[in-house]
């Protein structure tokens, strides 16, 4: 556990160059303490602790300002950068390195009992308030651009922006 909470800290240290050192991204990170505390919200709420997972996630989103469904999956290293406002859904699946910018939405496409919020696959970079809905997929290494809407899958590899977003490389 502590290994994992060492290469995430580690990992955020790398990516933000406004960072001056892992002790300041540890203590002051908000991103990275909803990430961190979604693993044991996450425990918790596969062990059949619902509601103690809901309130901690509640707890949790007002402290950070990032509010991730217990149920959603996240990968290892993923990076939240200016955290406030994101938001991820709880059939969300989020893979390894994923890289992410305040206000992202990972939204549901549908009221149903279903898979029914994004899959955003390793690699993968979100700007800032890049919003994604419904059960489609982020590509391995894609990238969505800043105030974008997603509602179709993306390409691995590919870059995609506007409102709808589409390819731009």
């Amino acid at each position: 556990m502590f290994g994992r909470l060492r290469e995430d800290a580690r990992t955020m240290c790398e990516r933000d160059p406004a960072a001056t050192g892992c002790l300041e991204v540890v203590l002051c990170y908000p991103g990275l303490h909803a990430v961190w505390a979604h693993g044991l919200i996450h425990w918790l709420w596969n062990r059949g602790f619902r509601l103690l997972a809901r309130l901690l996630s509640h707890i949790v989103r007002l402290l950070t300002g990032v509010e991730i469904h217990p149920g959603a999956t996240i990968g290892r290293r993923v990076t939240i950068d200016h955290g406030m406002g994101i938001v991820i859904g709880e059939t969300a699946e989020i893979g390894d390195d994923v890289h992410m910018y305040h206000g992202v939405t990972l939204g549901g496409g549908t009221n149903e009992p279903v898979k029914r919020h994004p899959t955003v696959e390793s690699g993968a970079q979100l700007g800032a308030n890049a919003t994604l809905l419904g059960d489609i997929t982020v590509g391995e290494d894609a990238a969505v651009g800043a105030g974008s809407v997603v509602t179709r899958d993306v390409e691995p590899g590919a870059t995609v922006a506007g409102v709808p977003a589409e390819r731009v490389e």
